[in-house]
């Protein structure tokens, strides 16, 4: 599906007298990319039209116009009218982005939720019959470089903070080494087209990592979290942490609480977790697909939802002591 909104300036908003962009949209209700401006204006209505030749083989004969109301100049003056712009790099972008989402979604559905059932499949997918696709909104895998993890569905992107290098090219991740290293997942922090509203309510997270070398710190070290983006407050909603006697720990809603999961966990070892959240309050923490804490979340007041960020050893409210 192919919509125009308008984007303001990240910096200004709707504030005083300016003037958005209007740009194109493309979403097939579950991801959603920013395509480019259509035009220099904030304009007043919009419409698209597709003429499509219905030809795979000729493809360069499809059009895609975009159709718009330019607003009155002044409150006493008449619209200048209706402009049309044919819009060919645009629609070229959009096959392309369709293309790479196709693409992914095939790469993803090869890969197995948990580790167990890897164990327990001998088919080609490891995933069996699970379609973990569906409902997928963002992945972020080997594409990474300088400071920014590229989320490969060409979504929101991920920025590294301190030392990392990307893993291996079969290992399709990001090494994090050193104090302060980590990431951050800015998924509610678009300004004024947010992008993924769902995630103040309902979302999973899931990322599959592995801890090198033994931790000598007697405080727990954070490992992966979710908080809130309220300015300097960063609200920890649920994160996940772990310590010295291999135990993991959870942060959330009252406080801090431990858990000795089944297996624990050793340097090297692959582990699959999980942060659920459900009806915007109450968050569930997951190790190979064992619940290890839950608590409930006060992101507060709803007409004053902030949009949350996933933070990979990143939640600085629990910064190591020395």
């Amino acid at each position: 599906m192919l919509v125009t909104l308008p984007v303001y300036s990240t910096e200004n908003g709707r504030k005083g007298k300016e003037k958005g962009k209007l740009h194109l949209w493309l979403t097939d209700n579950t991801h959603i990319v920013d395509i480019g401006p259509v035009s220099g204006d904030d304009d007043a209505a919009s419409a698209l039209l597709y003429k499509s030749t219905g030809s795979e083989t000729n493809e360069k004969e499809d059009k895609l116009i975009a159709l718009y109301e330019k607003k009155n100049v002044g409150e006493n003056k008449p619209s200048p009218g209706m402009v049309s712009v044919v819009l060919t790099e645009e629609l070229k972008r959009v096959k392309e982005v369709l293309a790479t989402w196709k693409k992914v979604d095939e790469r993803v559905s090869q890969l197995c939720p948990s580790p167990i059932a890897a164990q327990e499949t001998s088919t080609a997918n490891a995933c069996g019959t699970v379609n973990i696709t569906a409902g997928l909104v963002g992945f972020l895998s080997g594409n990474f470089s300088g400071n920014t993890w590229r989320d490969e569905y060409l979504g929101v992107n991920a920025t590294v903070k301190g030392a990392a290098t990307a893993a291996k090219e079969t290992e399709n991740g990001v090494t994090f080494t050193g104090r302060g290293a980590g990431a951050e997942w800015p998924v509610g922090r678009q300004g004024e087209n947010q992008l993924y509203h769902f995630a103040n309510y309902n979302f999973t997270l899931v990322a599959t990592v592995s801890i090198d070398g033994e931790p000598k710190e007697e405080n727990p070290i954070p490992f992966i979290g979710v908080k809130m983006n309220d300015g300097d407050k960063n609200t920890v909603l649920l994160g996940l942490l772990y310590n010295k006697e291999k135990q993991w720990q959870v942060w959330g809603g009252a406080g801090m609480t431990t858990t000795e999961h089944s297996s624990g966990w050793e340097p090297g070892t692959t582990h699959q977790v999980a942060i659920v959240l459900q009806s915007g309050t109450q968050g569930s923490v997951y190790v190979d697909g064992q619940r290890v804490g839950e608590a409930e979340c006060e992101s507060g007041d709803q007409k004053d939802k902030k949009s949350p960020t996933f933070s990979l050893d990143g939640m600085e409210v629990m910064k190591r002591k020395k």
